[in-house]
């Protein structure tokens, strides 16, 4: 039977899992890099984009990167729901907090299958496919993002004196509305401008490495097995006494 005793293991998971992404990347681009730069036979300008190393001899690779990332994207949102399900962090006080956890994880899960199958369906086999699983994957880190944000923004209002979500969902804001913007522009320069994309496209790869880590930072708010019961009878009186603020009895 599965168990959440030892949260210490869960922390490290983001870690493990950016490590993987970020070392993967870095070795395929430093592979092109030091054999000369030379051009793949997918490759359209002179930057090589990651489709194209990743379609080249180093395709196992890229495989097995984008199946240990996407997979590990998903199961990050599933820890977290989990944990804060049964109280190792601050859980949630209303419905449409639970329902956009659940929203984030379906974001991941799309955004697990859009990176699994891009790196099956190469861009020198498969253009289209690649690509349209390329805008899956993008689509699907966006929504689980804004998602997760919105939830965060509303648990850190149930729970002013939270100051670490506050940092949480900020920091995810930030990177995840640089990533898009990237996105954005990589989506027009790919057509205009080939080896600005290809440039554009690898920064955001390796940015994405930031996003991995902000789940390294929220796993850490979990709280041991013996914490549990303090911790939840102390929420329940914090929140009680915020709803007697907020209502206050009148005496006619």
């Amino acid at each position: 039977m599965f168990h959440l005793r030892d949260h210490r293991y869960f922390i490290g998971l983001p870690v493990f899992i950016a490590f993987i992404w970020f070392g993967s990347l870095l070795a395929m681009l430093l592979t092109w890099l030091t054999s000369g730069r030379p051009k793949y036979e997918s490759q359209e300008g002179r930057m090589a984009y990651i489709s194209d190393v990743g379609a080249s001899f180093l395709k196992p690779l890229f495989v097995v990167a984008c199946c240990i990332t996407g997979f590990g994207f998903f199961l990050c949102l599933i820890v977290e729901r989990l944990f804060r399900h049964t109280g190792r962090l601050v859980p949630e006080m209303r419905r449409r907090e639970s329902v956009l956890g659940v929203l984030a994880v379906v974001g991941a899960f799309i955004a697990m299958w859009g990176l699994i199958l891009l790196s099956g369906f190469d861009t020198l086999h498969y253009t289209t496919p690649h690509r349209l699983f390329l805008l899956l994957f993008m689509l699907g880190v966006a929504l689980s993002a804004i998602f997760t944000v919105i939830e965060y923004r509303w648990i850190a209002q149930d729970h002013p004196r939270m100051l670490q979500l506050r940092r949480a969902y900020i920091a995810k804001a930030i990177i995840a509305g640089t990533l898009t913007l990237l996105a954005i522009a990589f989506g027009i320069t790919m057509f205009c401008a080939p080896d600005v994309g290809g440039i554009i496209e690898w920064v955001i790869a390796l940015g994405f490495t930031m996003y991995l880590l902000t789940f390294w930072y929220d796993l850490r708010m979990a709280k041991p097995t013996q914490q549990l019961a303090v911790d939840r009878e102390a929420i329940t009186k914090e929140c009680a006494g915020e709803l007697d603020q907020r209502n206050p009895m009148t005496v006619d």
